[in-house]
């Protein structure tokens, strides 16, 4: 009480500490949670169609077989690793197989990937603004160029990016105090590239850059031994080898182990090996850059002449010129440039376009700074959303217009019982999920089999189309826009099962033109 009479209100000090805990918690919090409306909100169009990418059917089929014990490469082949059906798997189990449980994965992936590039801003203690700037840029960029699919891209980036963000948090505290990196770092960052390499082996390039962000500024600093570089060498190689690993282990104990092997280390190699020539790679690349162009043009004020040469802004600007070095690596690789490929670029491209718009912002007036720097990075990244929305809009697939995808699965559902076997001969495999029904071969993946890819699998493609056919599938599914990508021996030994066995049962109108659904006599 004061001397005057009155009541003077205390607050205890344990109260004052969990309210200033609450509000820090809060605070925290807020990023995040803002980054997961924007994710939402701008992949909101992703839920409408059944198909955005082929790619991502196959993961969903491959998901659905292993969740009733048909594990991936043995009986649903591929010419990846199984870290994206087991992604798959493991939402589906929770949330079931309809198209939204896929597309809510990418969603989650997308915005963790936004959260690590906040993150990455911050352990450089550069300002937050930025961060959140270059999460909006990734967010709307990931919506163009296949990034509305949940594929292997979107899944994998997540586990890079944090690792980039734990790698550069070191590397700052090696350089300002003098700090090894603690061996936790390692165990957190091997894990994490090792399941991203069980995704997808592109990996190795930003995993590796990671790893020098990590470990190089601390030798440079000499506060670490060269015995214990080669400790955290091995450890970190054996940490990324661990999933894969047991992966592999589980297919042994299976009697897959060859399955295994095939699918996701041969495979893909003889994929690599089927390269586009340098003129279409150049040309690939190009459309590329335009599809992102003002992203790329925010880059330019960025890296031309920099003001700062020096401090975490000039830090962050270096780490993303080299993870782009590594992510266009990653790119190159497979060497296919297939669209969706790029989708590697948009985490340091965001980073560094965020960095250009900081540095046209400040040349506007002092008090228009910010305004400024709200409007550039809310107008490129509200162009990005916009040219992925429009043909959306247009052509409102799952929207107010048919789909031809659900319809087909429809006219499948009709001519079928629950899980007979039928044969998606070159269209989406999402039809097996859709309409609820069996595989007549483990190659799913109509280009593996009877398209150009056909090579990848080590089979003879002429034998296991005559086996399926001797098998007389239920129902058999043909994309007459796609058939002149078939080969002719086998398109001809399709039309003569057609003509000896099965009546055209439904006609579906695609974009391409007309897909047939023909049933067994």
């Amino acid at each position: 009480m004061s001397p005057d009479g009155t009541i003077l209100a205390t607050t205890s000090p344990r109260r004052a500490i969990a309210h200033s805990r609450l509000r820090r918690a809060l605070g925290n919090a807020a990023v995040p949670l803002f980054l997961l409306l924007a994710a939402i909100l701008l992949r909101a169009f992703s839920f409408a169609p059944a198909v955005i990418d082929t790619d991502e059917g196959l993961y969903m089929l491959q998901a659905r077989e292993w969740l009733r014990g048909n594990w991936p490469l043995a009986e649903v082949w591929d010419m990846h690793p199984v870290g994206a059906p087991a992604l798959f798997a493991a939402i589906m189990a929770l949330l079931g197989d309809a198209i939204w449980v896929p597309r809510l994965l990418g969603v989650i992936g997308t915005w963790l990937t936004a959260w690590a590039l906040y993150a990455i801003v911050r352990f450089a203690t550069a300002p937050p603004a930025l961060g959140l700037a270059a999460g909006l840029l990734y967010l709307a960029h990931s919506t163009l160029i296949g990034g509305l699919a949940t594929n292997t891209e979107i899944l994998f980036t997540p586990l890079t990016a944090w690792s980039m963000a734990l790698g550069l948090r070191a590397a700052r505290r090696a350089l300002e105090h003098d700090e090894p990196p603690p061996f936790t770092k390692i165990v957190a960052m091997g894990l994490m590239i090792g399941f991203a390499l069980a995704i997808k082996p592109v990996a190795v390039f930003e995993g590796s850059l990671a790893w020098l962000l990590l470990v190089g500024p601390a030798v440079l600093r000499r506060v670490i031994s060269w015995t214990r570089v080669l400790a955290y060498a091995v450890s970190y190689a054996v940490l990324c080898a661990t999933p894969t690993l047991l992966f592999g282990f589980a297919y042994f104990l299976k009697g897959d182990l060859d399955d295994f092997i095939n699918g996701a280390f041969i495979a893909p190699l003889r994929y690599a090996g089927a390269r586009v020539s340098l003129l279409d790679a150049g040309r690939y690349t190009l459309i590329a850059v335009m599809i992102l162009l003002w992203a790329f043009a925010l880059v330019i004020p960025a890296v031309v002449r920099p003001r700062t040469r020096r401090g975490p802004v000039a830090l962050l600007r270096w780490v993303c010129l080299a993870w782009f070095a590594a992510a266009t690596a990653a790119v190159i690789m497979p060497g296919m440039y297939y669209q969706h490929y790029f989708l590697l670029w948009l985490p340091p491209l965001s980073l560094l376009a965020a960095l250009g718009a900081r540095r046209l912002a400040r040349a506007a007036r002092p008090g228009l700074v910010v305004a400024a720097f709200a409007l550039l990075v809310g107008g490129v990244s509200l162009d990005a959303w916009r040219s992925s929305t429009v043909p959306r809009l247009y052509g409102a697939i799952g929207l107010t217009g048919p789909d031809p995808v659900r319809e087909v699965a429809a006219a499948i559902r009709q001519v079928i019982d629950p899980g007979d076997r039928i044969w998606v001969v070159n269209y989406h495999p999402t039809l097996y999920v859709l309409a609820n029904a069996g595989l007549a071969t483990r190659y799913a993946f109509p280009a593996q089999l009877v398209g150009p890819y056909w090579r990848v699998t080590g089979i003879d493609p002429y034998e296991e189309v005559a086996r399926i056919l001797a098998s007389t599938p239920q129902a058999l599914v043909i994309d007459r826009g796609w058939w002149p990508n078939i080969r002719p021996r086998v398109a001809a030994m399709i039309e003569e099962a057609l003509a000896e066995n099965y009546d055209l049962a439904t006609v579906v109108w695609e974009e391409r033109g007309p897909v047939e659904v023909w049933r067994l006599r």
